[in-house]
């Protein structure tokens, strides 16, 4: 009996000693080498990626795209570990994912600007919206208060100062068109614009409405905009090799050939600004 337990004790032993091992195995956040799977949402983020795809292909790194078609899963499916890192959003967003989720995911490379424009079935320019005109924008607080920024920047409303980062149409202190603002749902407001005066729409769902930023647009945002788009990881990667391999993949002159001659403006390379 006693050679028995002195057995089975140097078994638990062992086996104690193995699982510490594999503990230590699983701690290590070095992500792969030679491939990434990277989350994007559809349409231009999207076919950007797959262009960086084909240029990170050429220095040994495949990538593995994984597409949604919503602002939230890509960050949930980054946080948990099904994504090495995701391609869509900007930092204010992220900002409030993450302080509303208890996240630390943090931006590592610059992409793109999809800037918001303001558009009109009625009218030719914001000049012309007559006092009291409807004004459509975004129902969710970071595009919401990027409208209102967009407004601000082009002298058509004024914001209190304490409130221009988290703006909503609560925090508007001078109007001087009266304009009355009516809040949607983002991705319908292509589809609703003939029942407002004008609306601000998300350069995404304007191309997928078959509308031009650049050509459609009544007011465009300005490029110096603070809602450029970033490659995101976990933070405990933001420094691995092989992401900053796909960063200068994604920020090539072969990527951004592409998104030039591809959008037209409608989407802007915004590394080199």
């Amino acid at each position: 009996m006693k050679k028995f337990g002195l057995l089975l004790s140097s078994v638990l032993l062992t086996g104690a000693l193995a699982a510490c091992g594999d503990d230590s195995s699983s701690g290590d956040k070095t992500l792969d080498e030679k491939k990434l799977v990277i989350g994007v949402t559809a349409g231009p983020h999207e076919q950007i990626v797959e262009v960086a795809k084909e240029v990170a292909a050429k220095d040994g790194l495949e990538v593995e795209l994984k597409v949604f078609s919503d602002y939230i899963l890509p960050n949930t499916a980054l946080s948990e570990g099904d994504l090495d890192a995701n391609s869509y959003q900007h930092e204010p967003f992220l900002n409030t994912f993450n302080e509303d989720h208890g996240t630390d995911l943090v931006p590592v490379g610059k992409t793109i600007l999809n800037p918001m424009g303001v558009y009109s079935d009625k009218y030719k320019s914001m000049d012309d919206l007559p006092d009291g005109a409807t004004f459509g924008l975004p129902n969710d607080p970071t595009n919401g208060a990027r409208a209102l920024y967009i407004l601000e920047e082009n002298g058509f409303i004024k914001i209190k100062e304490d409130k221009r980062e988290t703006a909503s149409i609560y925090d508007i202190e001078e109007n001087p068109k009266n304009l009355k603002f009516i809040e949607l749902e983002a991705a319908q407001i292509p589809k609703q614009l003939s029942e407002v005066d004008a609306a601000a729409i998300n350069t995404n769902f304007a191309l997928a409405a078959g509308i031009s930023p650049k050509a459609d647009s009544i007011l465009l945002e300005s490029s110096n905009s603070p809602y450029v788009n970033y490659v995101v990881v976990r933070a405990e990667n933001k420094d691995d090799p092989t992401i900053q391999k796909f960063v200068k993949a994604y920020q090539s002159e072969e990527v951004k050939q592409f998104i030039e001659e591809e959008f037209q403006g409608s989407v802007l390379p915004s590394w080199d600004e």
